[in-house]
């Protein structure tokens, strides 16, 4: 019979355990390192959990910290002590690029599979739509028209006429 823990590399674990989360939660943007093993503790394909685990969420995985050694790009650090999945858009640290955020799926075993598909369809797709309805983003090139018709330091000098 396959084992399961040993066949998988830790960082594909991380990703399942991730997604597994988000998915039960899906009101939750992101989770704690605690949240993240405790879930890692109770899911089969964890076990037994290896002492490397910790550090793929803390470090290995997380696609906006320096690599060290690992470069996945699987998770994002959101907050001090928090992380969530990583999604096409997010930015990473410049030495992963072009670095794996989701496991190869035919290293995923049958019974998590469904998560490959959610993250693709679902999740990925958040991204997206999340830059798209953006007020912020929205308004990104909005102001390039101000100084067509005059040079930017011209435009400039004339706005600032008259302050003191």
């Amino acid at each position: 019979m396959r084992n399961i823990t040993s066949d998988l590399k830790v960082a594909d674990q991380v990703w399942i355990i991730v997604a597994l989360l988000h998915r039960e939660y899906p009101d939750q943007s992101d989770f704690s390192i605690r949240e993240i093993m405790a879930r890692a503790r109770r899911e089969s394909i964890a076990q037994p959990l290896r002492p490397s685990f910790h550090v793929h969420v803390t470090q290995h995985c997380v696609a906006n910290r320096p690599p060290n050694p690992g470069r996945w790009c699987m998770l994002v650090e959101t907050g001090p002590g928090r992380r969530r999945l990583f999604r096409p858009g997010d930015r990473s640290h410049p030495d992963r690029e072009g670095a794996r955020s989701e496991p190869e799926p035919s290293a995923v075993p049958a019974e998590y599979q469904q998560l490959l598909a959610w993250y693709r369809q679902d999740y990925a797709q958040r991204a997206v739509q999340d830059r798209e309805s953006d007020v912020l983003l929205a308004l990104r090139g909005s102001g390039r028209t101000l100084w067509e018709d005059e040079p930017a330091d011209v435009y400039v000098r004339r706005l600032r006429e008259g302050w003191v």
